[in-house]
C-alpha cells in the first residue's frame, strides 16, 4: 500500500500556487495590489491597518499603495460607522471587474495547460477539487 506523503502534497501544491502567480495577468497590478484587492472583496471594508497586516507590509506602504488605487479608481476610502475618525477602505465596482477579468484570463491559461494533461492526470486533478476546496476554505478562515 502507497503512503502519501504530506510533505509531498504540500510541495506540489506550493508548485501550483508558484504557478498560478505566474499566470495572473498583470493588468497593471503587483502582487500585493492584486492580494489587496482580493482581500477587499472577500472580507468587506476594512482599516488600512489591517489590510497592512493582512498584506505583511508596512502601514506606510499600504497607504502608498492604497493611494495609488483610489487613483485608478479600484478602491475608495469610506467613512468608518465605528469610529468617525477613521476610514475603510473599500474595492469598487471597478476593482471588482478587474478580479474577475484577471481570474478569467487565469482560469482560461490554466484550463489549456491541464487541457495537455492525459486523461488520467485530468481525472486525478478532478478528484482533487473537493480537497482543495476544502484546503482553501480552511486556510481562508
Amino acid at each position: 500500500m502507497h503512503t502519501i506523503d504530506r510533505l509531498e502534497v504540500a510541495e506540489g501544491v506550493d508548485q501550483l500556487v508558484v504557478l498560478l502567480t505566474r499566470l495572473s495577468p498583470r493588468n497593471g497590478l503587483s502582487l500585493v495590489a492584486a492580494s489587496t484587492l482580493s482581500v477587499l472583496a472577500r472580507s468587506g471594508p476594512m482599516r488600512l491597518t489591517d489590510l497592512a497586516d493582512a498584506a505583511a507590509v508596512t502601514q506606510p506602504s499600504m497607504t502608498g499603495l492604497i493611494g495609488r488605487l483610489v487613483a485608478q479608481g479600484l478602491v475608495e476610502r469610506t467613512p468608518d460607522d465605528q469610529d468617525r475618525r477613521s476610514v475603510k477602505i473599500a474595492v469598487t465596482e471597478a476593482g471588482r471587474d478587474l478580479l474577475a477579468q484577471r481570474r478569467a484570463r487565469r482560469a482560461e491559461t490554466l484550463a489549456g495547460l491541464i487541457d495537455t494533461l492525459d486523461a488520467d492526470d485530468r481525472a486525478a486533478l478532478a478528484a482533487a477539487v473537493p480537497a482543495i476546496t476544502t484546503l482553501v476554505s480552511t486556510g481562508i478562515s
